[in-house]
């Protein structure tokens, strides 16, 4: 096995142009909002599911979205503009 470096990565990261945003704080209280949403929905799931990290932090930054899940993501973020390949 083969153990790389953070900063192997970080370099890597940096050379492709990748670009990492934080979470806004406004997305995490959307993530919330969204869960509970989503319980009372009968959702089954115990702890909020990474489609509604990226859905909310899509909503608050006015990303788009590339999917194939539109389904969930129009139901819990249908002001997200998604695209599907």
């Amino acid at each position: 096995m083969v153990l790389i470096e953070i900063e192997e990565v970080e370099n890597a990261i940096d050379a492709l142009g990748i670009k990492v945003l934080e979470i806004p704080r406004e997305a995490l209280f959307l993530t919330g909002r969204t869960f509970i949403k989503y319980r009372k929905s009968k959702g089954i799931k115990k702890s909020p599911l990474p489609d509604f990290f990226i859905g909310a932090h899509a909503s608050v930054s006015q990303f788009g979205l590339v999917t194939r899940d539109l389904s969930k993501y129009k139901t819990y973020f249908p002001q997200v503009q998604l695209f599907h390949p």
